[in-house]
């Protein structure tokens, strides 16, 4: 649905500076993702870490005419045909032009809340609604203060349905999300723990998110919950309720009986006094639960019970992750294939294009029928074929006939198929060579099976990264520094462990100032995979200058020596003006200039032209333990005097930098120009040894399941002697693969199906074994080494050491899966 101009300017009270004529169909507030210049309104946001306004002129010589801004450029000449719409908060304007578009429509509208579940049970209602119905729901978690609005921004004329999440992190967000979704139907899924840190209690917290529902004609909830039916009956809605229950047979949703096999749970309810039956393919609780408040919509909006059974039953699992897997002949693959409509595909696209850019590698979409849209199929593929083109997509391999009748609006290198069957069958798969490759379909197109077939698999062994917790972390620890503070942040040694280019990546993403490695090599391979941020190298080697020259790696310098030595390579490669980073010894006496050196350092500087210094910077010692306090406090009082003196030598500015993760947490006062984000960035809070935001989990699978009597051995050695008839299962992962050795022997437990299986005799070099005597276990299921509920904390006590040993231990051979949700 497009919008003028001047529409807009009136919706969001803006003052208008430029005549000129627009229409919009886009609104973009990352100028990261820009598809459609022309049509693109951009909302110039400020939050604590960043300004959107500094992207304007990129923006603008890329296309983007359109902005909504707090401050107006200086210069309105360099902006000749631009529009600005000036208003006192671009938030609360792009939040009050979403309400205004949601007001176009009298559909149904589901809103949902709670802190598990939302998307899932977004997910499933719309597989449950979406034969009858053309529905707009949020793209994959968009439930954020700008998510929510980019969300209902994208109902049209087609929309029958809403469905969209609302997620808050503190009180007083959802009073601005409820305009903007205004649910006719409230779902709410539970109230938990996850963001608890800004609301003092539970009840706070249920009590804001019901906020969402004030004008509802129905909410759904647990009726079983004490305090989800307390908060509801205090907020004296006048709306309908449909509470299921497992207990209270006068509830209006009575859940009879619940049953589980192994393949699935049928469940057995009472609606409206008519008792009737579904079952669904799964076996959890967290699914029932979700399953029931997606019945209960169902019911509502009288889908038939015959068809809610029949749908339940086909129920997809919710891929809520876009993956990024290694894939065979060179290529990475990107795994979207539980998914597939024109919203998420242009999420999709974007993250493909972030991935290849300065890498060379040729970009190749594997997409199916967009099924469900409600537009006309030659609209719609005008649209998907605009998109493509426009993400500079290289090649596409279409499957469905009515993506194969469109084929004629791809003018790119293209072959369409009408099953996945008969691409499977070309062979053309196997031609795929260095590239990366976008696999996006419809459920019903199984494309998985395309998947399986692309994905280079050496090892039942995988450490799965979340992209999104990273940068959850990260944000963590940028909302404790000062708005002018600068982050380095360390991907040393694979990123910890998890693999340095995907992670460098996010961050170049995320804009962060600055890289750290250890080696010019790591740092070479970051600039060959496409990496442009600034990268220091913390170790320097002798041998290594001309790289860092050839690659622009910044080396930190530690003594005269090594001074010298950078001064004549870079003589000798014509190089001047090269940045450097002075490293202080303040009391750890690893590397560093003395502060005593500083004197005779800054007069060596000033007889050269070949180096200048960057930043200077030190290294705590003891910053994550009390005990240490009156040392760290001296180590940065040193830092402070002997840094001023070096600074006092120069007149252009040097960074100063001495902070760790535990130092940006315990001493704030000591941010100066910038910080060093290590271990925190990967989910470990070195001070309280806890977990923010889990980024790896290592897993396996049981290869096979052995009954063993007792006082019989298990492994090497006959180490593991067993006391009780047990059954011993084996998992693919060895001392090879970075399990500590010392693990074994019952020292520490993995988990399978949520329980304890402790490890049983000595670890060998590629298996070891466990026991799953109490556990309801088979073979091909998964064990956890360490991830969300086995915390890598957890594994490092056992060995009385630090998570970093663990996590930087995990071996290459160990394949690595990167996803966002």
């Amino acid at each position: 649905m497009s919008n003028s101009i001047e529409e807009i300017t009136s919706v969001i009270g803006a003052e208008r500076i430029g005549k000129h004529q627009a229409t919009i169909d886009w609104i973009l507030t990352d100028s990261r993702s820009m598809c459609f210049p022309e049509e693109t309104l951009f909302f110039a946001l400020k939050t604590k870490r960043n300004d959107g306004h500094k992207y304007i002129p990129e923006l603008y010589a890329r296309g983007v005419r359109n902005f909504v801004v707090t401050d107006v450029p200086e210069q309105l000449s360099h902006y000749a045909d631009a529009n600005f719409l000036q208003v006192g908060n671009t938030l609360k304007a792009l939040q009050r032009l979403a309400a205004k578009h949601r007001e176009q429509f009298q559909v149904p509208v589901v809103g949902i809340t709670g802190s598990n579940g939302k998307t899932v049970v977004k997910e499933w209602i719309y597989q449950l609604l979406s034969p009858e119905k053309v529905i707009t729901r949020s793209p994959r978690s968009y439930n954020s203060q700008i998510g929510v609005p980019l969300s209902v921004w994208m109902m049209n004329e087609h929309t029958e349905l809403g469905i969209f999440e609302a997620g808050i992190s503190e009180m007083g967000e959802m009073e601005a999300l409820q305009p903007i979704i205004q649910p006719t139907i409230g779902v709410l899924t539970n109230i938990g723990w996850a963001h608890q840190e800004n609301f003092s209690s539970l009840q706070d917290k249920c009590m804001e998110k019901l906020q969402l529902f004030k004008d509802c004609d129905v909410i759904i909830y647990n009726g079983d919950n004490e305090l989800i039916s307390s908060c509801v009956s205090k907020s004296l809605f006048t709306s309908r309720e449909i509470a299921w229950s497992m207990k209270d047979n006068e509830r209006p949703l009575f859940i009879e009986k619940i049953e589980k096999d192994d393949t699935g749970t049928t469940i057995k309810y009472r609606y409206l006094g008519f008792l009737k039956e579904y079952r669904i393919p799964f076996i959890d609780d967290a699914s029932i639960e979700n399953s029931l408040n997606a019945l209960a919509v169902a019911l509502y909006l009288m889908v038939s019970p015959e068809d809610i059974a029949e749908r339940m039953a086909h129920l997809e699992p919710v891929a809520m992750r876009l993956e990024v897997k290694e894939g065979k002949n060179g290529c990475v693959l990107i795994n979207d294939s539980y998914n597939s409509d024109f919203a998420s595909l242009d999420i999709a696209l974007d993250f493909m294009a972030r991935r290849t850019e300065d890498k060379g590698r040729r970009r190749t979409l594997i997409l199916s029928d967009i099924l469900e849209s409600g537009q006309p199929s030659k609209l719609l593929y005008r649209q998907v074929a605009d998109l493509v083109h426009s993400r500079k997509v290289d090649r596409i391999i279409g499957v469905g006939e009515e993506i194969s009748a469109a084929a004629s609006r791809f003018e790119i290198d293209k072959r369409f198929f009408r099953t996945t069957t008969e691409l499977i069958e070309s062979g053309i798969l196997s031609s795929l060579r260095n590239e990366v490759v976008l696999i996006k379909g419809a459920r019903v197109f199984h494309f998985d099976d395309i998947t399986d077939l692309l994905e280079l698999k050496v090892h039942e062994t995988i450490l799965e990264i979340n992209l999104e917790a990273l940068v959850d972390n990260l944000n963590y620890y940028r909302n404790k520094l000062k708005p002018d503070t600068k982050m380095v942040c360390m991907v040393k040694a694979s990123a910890y462990g998890a693999g340095s280019f995907e992670i460098a990546k996010t961050l170049e993403d995320h804009r962060v100032d600055y890289l750290a490695v250890a080696v010019a090599d790591e740092g070479a391979d970051l600039r060959k995979a496409g990496i442009n941020s600034s990268i220091i190298i913390m170790n320097p080697e002798l041998t290594a200058f001309k790289t860092m020259f050839d690659y622009k790696l910044e080396p930190e310098v530690y003594s005269f020596h090594l001074l010298e030595e950078l001064i004549k390579a870079a003589g000798r490669e014509g190089v001047s003006n090269f940045p450097i980073h002075i490293k202080i010894d303040t009391g750890m006496h690893r590397l560093g200039f003395a502060p005593e050196e500083i004197p005779a350092l800054v007069d060596r500087l000033h007889r050269q032209s070949a180096v200048i210094p960057r930043s200077v910077f030190s290294h705590l010692v003891g910053s994550d333990a009390e005990r240490f306090d009156s040392f760290t406090r001296r180590q940065i009082e040193t830092f402070e005097n002997a840094s001023a003196e070096l600074q006092a030598g120069f007149s252009h500015k040097i960074l100063r930098h001495i902070c760790n993760t535990a130092g940006i947490e315990r001493y704030p006062g000591a941010q100066f120009d910038m910080v060093r984000l290590g271990i925190g960035l990967y989910g470990i809070d070195p001070f309280t040894n806890k977990i923010l935001h889990n980024v790896g989990t290592l897993k396996t699978t049981i290869l096979q399941i052995h009954d063993v009597p007792a006082d019989e051995t298990v492994g090497y050695s006959r180490k593991g002697i067993l006391t009780r008839n047990s059954r011993i299962a084996a998992i693919p992962i060895g001392y090879a693969d970075g399990l500590n050795r010392h693990l074994g022997n019952g020292n520490a437990y993995c988990l399978v199906n949520g329980q304890k299986a402790p490890y049983v005799g000595n670890i060998c070099m590629d298996v070891c074994m466990i026991d799953v005597t109490d556990i309801d276990c088979k073979e091909g299921d998964k064990a956890i080494i360490f991830g969300d509920e086995l915390p890598v904390t957890i594994l490092a006590d056992k060995l009385n050491t630090i998570p970093y040993e663990i996590l930087t231990s995990v071996s290459n051979r160990v394949k690595r899966i990167y996803y966002q949700n």
